[in-house]
């Protein structure tokens, strides 16, 4: 397993979907920026993620931080996504889709697998995230299929794309 950034054609892609007003010659100071997931201890379960961009959150508002990378996953396994504590502790800040899932596959998806964060915090609460600060962390799990399992799909999408025909 190990993580990688996108290529920067990607990360200009999808930072601009959620932030036009930002220049490619900053958007390619971000993407050079961009620091990898890692453990802050030896004995910690998840891998921070670094956000690449400084953004704020205010009464409740959702916002996207396009983190720049995507994770090749060894089979079985899968990539849980969740706030760091303190934050959700003390802002009450969360992922919108409460855990995220990184599947196996998702490494292959049209959008080269590039992991993005949609994020809030509590309404009574303004949170700024700087750039090059931990926000979430990621713990790889393993998991198991039935006995009777026959699923041969293949994803082609990103975000939220199986299932739909």
């Amino acid at each position: 397993m190990h993580f990688e950034k996108v290529s920067l054609k990607q990360f200009t892609e999808d930072v601009k979907a959620f932030y036009p007003w930002l220049e490619d010659d900053a958007i390619e100071v971000m993407w050079n920026n961009i620091k990898l997931p890692k453990r802050a201890t030896a004995g910690s379960a998840g891998y921070d993620f670094y956000s690449p961009i400084s953004c704020s959150m205010s009464q409740g508002v959702p916002t996207m931080i396009p983190t720049g990378v995507r994770v090749k996953i060894d089979e079985g396994y899968f990539l849980m996504c969740v706030p760091r504590s303190g934050l959700g502790f003390k802002y009450g800040f969360a992922l919108s889709n409460s855990t995220g899932i990184i599947d196996q596959d998702y490494f292959f998806a049209g959008n080269e697998g590039h992991i993005m964060a949609k994020v809030y915090c509590r309404p009574e609460h303004v949170l700024r995230i700087s750039e090059g600060e931990r926000f979430m962390q990621g713990i790889f799990l393993p998991y198991g299929v039935t006995d009777d399992d026959d699923t041969s799909e293949k994803r082609s999408g990103g975000f939220g794309s199986t299932g739909i025909n």
